[in-house]
């Protein structure tokens, strides 16, 4: 967070995707769903939104991942009993509500798995996950101002694409490319981060407050990883790239009798937040 992360162009087709996969998540986890009224016609209006996502959503069902359609992953959440459906949904509401953590007086925020059965929760990450994975690659349902479409929705590579043009320092199409997170080259081969790690928060896959393109470096352990950004699920010490940015909060101390790199707040009160920071990256190392 050395240079100013933005939303991009394309970010309200991401936040539109977000909607789908809570109201999804949220209608399998319904006591009244179960998995044989997982079809085609229940999916339309008013389950959905639009006739375009219902659409779109059924064949994003139809879809494999390890030898079985996601459809098949949807009915193992439907047929879950009704307490770790209760128990799923209000995991669900937290997870959404992101941006609700840098707000005072925030949800406490799940640091385990919600407490359902394991097979139900593979299932589960498996189908949000998808959306990242299939979704996303394959294109979303949704101009990149959030209106639905048939065809010639986001892709993988349109956000890749906005993302760099929107960051980039120099307009020059020759001028280097930086990693905002670490001020150093973005590289041939940037990678797409989720902030909070998709692995143990699936939700948040196409989430465009989660979502951020660096550099390989930064994204690859032993930096980022799949490192925690918060504390014991606390967020009060930590910086976010659009909920609470760390631009122009921090600098680069360069120690030269000791040939090391600090990484300092320019406030006082910020100092925790760059430490956390500083972990995260190794910037310090770097």
């Amino acid at each position: 967070m050395l240079k100013p992360i933005h939303p991009v162009p394309c970010s309200p087709a991401l936040a539109a995707c977000q909607r789908l996969m809570q109201r999804l998540a949220l209608w399998l986890c319904d006591p009244t769903t179960t998995a044989a009224g997982i079809t085609q016609q229940n999916l339309q209006p008013p389950t959905f939104v639009s006739a375009v996502e219902a659409d779109w959503l059924w064949n994003f069902l139809q879809r494999v991942d390890a030898g079985q359609t996601l459809l098949t992953q949807a009915n193992a959440v439907a047929g879950m009993p009704a307490h770790e459906k209760a128990v799923l949904a209000a995991w669900v509401q937290t997870v959404s509500a992101l941006a609700a953590q840098f707000q005072p007086a925030p949800t406490v925020w799940p640091v385990a798995k919600p407490a359902i059965g394991d097979a139900a929760w593979k299932a589960f990450k498996v189908l949000m996950e998808s959306f990242y994975e299939k979704g996303l690659r394959g294109g979303l349902p949704y101009r990149a101002d959030g209106t639905p479409a048939a065809t010639g929705g986001v892709t993988y590579a349109d956000y890749v694409q906005a993302f760099r043009d929107a960051h980039r320092l120099n307009p020059d199409p020759n001028a280097r490319e930086v990693c905002a997170l670490c001020g150093g080259p973005l590289g041939d081969t940037p990678h797409v981060d989720h902030w909070v790690i998709k692995s143990a928060f699936p939700l948040l896959s196409v989430c465009a407050d989660n979502l951020q393109l660096i550099c390989s470096t930064c994204n690859e352990a032993p930096n980022k990883g799949d490192k925690p950004v918060h504390t014991a699920g606390n967020f009060a010490e930590w910086f976010h790239p659009y909920l609470r940015p760390g631009s122009g909060a921090l600098r680069l101390d360069y120690v030269l009798p000791e040939l090391a790199v600090r990484c300092e707040a320019i406030q006082p009160i910020d100092q925790p937040k760059a430490d956390n920071l500083n972990r995260l990256l190794n910037l310090a190392d770097r």
